[in-house]
């Protein structure tokens, strides 16, 4: 069988996160706005469903053609080997997105799409009715400057939904955010990590996870895997190799705190169900009052704005709490997402090094003051 084109897709801004990741796990790639493509076989389906982090999902680009008109959407779709994939009982749905392209009705497009397959389909199974009461495929046509992009979804749910979070508090931090901010920043996991606004605890589990190399996908389902296509055994081989790479033989220095009690409650539940119970301290704290332990620590939060915050003295406030507290923390670093263009202002002095992120929709700098790296142990 020849190489499948994958894509994985990437939030705004992180499309170089996204490939370092694949980069890792030793795939090729290559770097376009809002995706990564890299290629691989089945296994690859699985095993990346399972390891990244900072990804929303896996893709299988089944094809790309220029399609100006619906009768070259309609032959261009209808030559794809959808019979490999798709077996007769099948659902397949058909999403879309168009921009700068001729293509305009994204319904259009979507109907176009389905009947092509449909029609494809009757070539392979000899009948004029399908079910689509089995597996689910969802599949999506993106129209850009009039070249139609067709891909299958092997992910469902996105990737951020790791599934140990069950409540959220307002406004929360996106798992693969999250992920992001721990990998763009310099800690590691035997350093201490504090979020004095920890919300729902996101970033301290997914530090947790990514210092005990916890692959983020091994708590929840994919709808990939109920697809004949795909061997059971290669999901079983891909879980059993992430189970196996787990390495929680070390202490964790992770603290984090709130001054909403509901957000604590919340944050300790998603814990234990992340299975790191015992493993982070959580506590009800204003951040003004807190004073973390122990040396070359990192301090990663995301201040509370929009929602989270009534106005803007109160932001003024609290990121001039946090310039005062690293007063007291001269082997620390800093690492804080905001939208706000005064943060360094309040904070007290300019960033080492900021960088454009997209927080859902909201514009964000993450910044990022560096103290100095722990001291090299003696070999």
């Amino acid at each position: 069988m020849s190489k499948l084109q994958l894509i994985a897709t990437a939030p705004m801004g992180l499309e170089a996160v996204v490939a370092r990741e694949l980069n890792e796990l030793g795939y090729e790639t290559t770097v376009e706005n809002g995706r990564v493509l890299f290629s691989g076989d089945y296994i690859d389906i699985c095993r990346c469903n399972l390891w990244l982090r900072t990804s929303d999902r896996v893709l299988v680009k089944m094809g790309q053609f220029p399609a100006k008109t619906f009768d070259e959407l309609f032959e261009g779709v209808k030559a794809l080997p959808w019979e490999d994939w798709i077996p007769e009982n099948g659902e397949f749905p058909v999403e879309g997105r168009s921009h700068k392209s001729q293509l305009t009705s994204v319904p259009a497009c979507q109907g176009i799409v389905k009947k092509a397959i449909v029609e494809k389909l009757k070539l392979s199974y000899h009948t004029d009715w399908f079910p689509e009461n089995g597996p689910r495929y969802v599949i999506e046509v993106i129209l850009l400057n009039d070249i139609a992009l067709i891909t299958l979804d092997t992910t469902g749910p996105a990737l951020h939904k790791r599934g140990y979070r069950r409540q959220a508090t307002e406004a929360p931090l996106k798992e693969t955010m999250a992920a992001a901010l721990i990998q763009l920043s310099r800690w590691n996991g035997h350093r201490p990590l504090y979020d004095p606004c920890c919300g729902s605890g996101t970033l301290l589990i997914e530090a947790a996870m990514i210092a005990w190399n916890i692959a983020p996908g091994l708590r929840r389902s994919f709808p990939s895997e109920h697809w004949p296509v795909i061997p059971k055994y290669l999901w079983e081989e891909a879980r059993e190799e992430a189970f196996d790479a787990v390495r929680d033989d070390y202490p964790l220095q992770l603290t984090g705190t709130d001054i909403d009690p509901a957000a604590i409650e919340i944050a300790e539940a998603a814990a234990k169900s992340a299975g790191l119970s015992g493993e982070i301290t959580f506590t009800v704290m204003a951040a003004a009052k807190a004073r973390p332990q122990g040396e070359y620590g990192c301090i990663i939060t995301n201040p509370p704005y929009g929602e989270r915050i009534s106005n803007d003295k109160e932001v003024e406030k609290l990121t001039r709490q946090f310039g005062e507290m690293m007063l007291y923390l001269p082997t620390w670093s800093f690492f804080a997402i905001s939208p706000y263009k005064e943060f360094e202002q309040y904070y007290g002095r300019k960033a080492d090094k900021r960088r454009k992120l997209y927080n859902g929709r909201i514009e964000c700098q993450y910044y990022q003051y560096l103290g100095p790296l722990p001291p090299r142990n003696p070999k």
